[in-house]
């Protein structure tokens, strides 16, 4: 018994020894302690020769560690050509305070990532700001959530350091995607980015599991998960995900999602959708006009942008199966995607975005797990914007053309070498990096990607 207990502690320190030197969805665990997919079902015994991992599962502790490394080359256009290499180790811990202490129907979560590059590819050599590959961040080891949560029937509260993006304005059937990231309509326009990847912030969150395949989710976070840092990456103010700041202005999210054939037993095609919306209640910067009605792009003004009370957002995103073989799950065959949203012009920097694509998923026979498919990203520059820079050039301050969008194109082939272990070749073509051809080029971004899960 004494060495069993030492087991739960030795494996609670290593997984927290490792948080503290992105988001990750949570998946089923089976009956050994494994988060399958996992590289460890390739081993004799499950690499558990003495049951190690089954016995503290079995008392409420599990844990996985996924490693992701991108190898990837601006081939031309953007701001220079280069490779870089970059990775990132995810730990995650799960306890089940029932099993392990009495506590009925509470869990602790606790994950945490190791992140090193040698440059990133869409900052240092494309120069855009939509997502390029979404493991990209400053090097360093950062704690990201970590966190409670309590069942009360179908309703549960999760409160902590949470991660907007792991529950909340995602597409399940874009994650393949190098791309497939927090959507750049909130990255580019919330203070700090807002609660995503590598970020995350203070915050609750109640869920309310309806009848017929729904859910209820709202959210309050800390408004900004990194201290003001001009000219800098916020990650860089927030480096190891320990400030757990509290005294700023709210950001709120709220999402209904519903669900149709997604059970392993269900013939007809899948379907998810989701409504949501965001709202924060700081201070906005006006994007064209100055706090005494002066264009903001005038050598005459004062240069203090006329400043809003809050800033909001809508969106909505469906992921649709259009054939599912036979026998199939509710993720096989051939599958579409498209994640929309919109915000106010006079305050954001981008206040459309759109993404989508097509997943093709089991269709080769002789390869059965594997997955490939495309996606776009186009992220409209609003019409504040628009019309500052051309303010600007009537003026003679700026000889660019006017930012007007950005756009990515991906293709992707996700083949399975073994059971947890999948290698990723991946082409990007990047229109408008930034918003004009006219700056920086259209990229072209190729490389592979490589995920073990253990």
């Amino acid at each position: 018994m004494r060495w069993r207990r030492g087991a739960i502690s030795s494996a609670v320190f290593a997984v927290v020894a490792i948080v503290n030197v992105s988001p990750t969805h949570a998946q089923e665990t089976n009956s050994t302690g494994i988060t399958e997919p996992s590289i460890a079902t390739s081993f004799p015994h499950d690499a558990d020769p003495y049951g190690t991992r089954k016995w503290l599962y079995d008392h409420g502790v599990s844990y996985n560690f996924i490693y992701t490394n991108d190898v990837l080359s601006n081939l031309s256009g953007g701001i220079r050509r280069g490779t870089i290499d970059q990775g990132k180790l995810e730990s995650q811990l799960y306890i089940d305070l029932d099993k392990l202490a009495g506590w009925k129907d509470w869990t602790f979560y606790i994950n945490g990532f190791g992140i090193y590059n040698d440059g990133r590819i869409r900052r240092d050599y494309v120069g855009g700001m939509n997502t390029i590959a979404a493991i990209e961040a400053t090097p360093t080891g950062r704690l990201s959530e970590l966190w409670l949560e309590k069942w009360f029937g179908p309703v549960s509260l999760r409160f902590g350091q949470l991660a907007a993006d792991a529950e909340f304005f995602y597409s399940d059937l874009s994650q393949i995607f190098l791309q497939s990231d927090w959507p750049t309509i909130s990255a580019v326009n919330l203070p700090g980015g807002g609660p995503a990847y590598p970020l995350t912030a203070v915050g609750a969150r109640i869920k309310y599991e309806l009848p017929k395949d729904a859910s209820l989710l709202f959210a309050i976070f800390n408004g900004d998960p990194a201290p003001p840092c001009p000219n800098a990456d916020p990650d860089t103010c927030n480096r190891y995900g320990v400030n757990f700041r509290l005294s700023d202005p709210a950001f709120l999210m709220g999402e209904l999602q519903w669900r149709r054939n997604r059970g392993k037993d269900d013939t007809g095609l899948a379907t998810t959708l989701k409504f949501g919306g965001w709202g924060h209640l700081g201070q906005f910067a006006d994007q064209q006009f100055t706090n005494n009605g002066m264009l903001l792009a005038s050598p005459a003004s004062n240069g203090m942008p006329l400043m809003h009370r809050g800033d909001y957002g809508i969106y909505g995103v469906i992921d649709q199966q259009l054939y599912r073989p036979p026998g199939g799950s509710a993720d096989a065959g051939i599958s579409i995607f498209n994640r929309s949203a919109i915000a106010p012009s006079d305050r954001n920097l981008v206040n459309v975005e759109i993404d989508g694509g097509i997943v093709f998923a089991g269709m080769i026979p002789k390869r059965p797990d594997d997955t490939f498919g495309t996606s776009v990203i186009y992220s409209r520059f609003s019409n504040s914007v628009r019309a500052f820079d051309q303010e600007q050039i009537n003026f003679g301050t700026l000889t660019t053309p006017p930012r007007d969008y950005e756009m990515n194109l991906e293709f992707t082939y996700l083949a399975q070498i073994v059971k947890g272990w999948v290698v990723q070749p991946v082409y990007t073509y990047i229109w408008h990096p930034s918003g004009t051809g006219i700056r920086y080029p259209d990229g072209h971004v190729a490389g592979v990607r490589t995920i073990i899960r253990y």
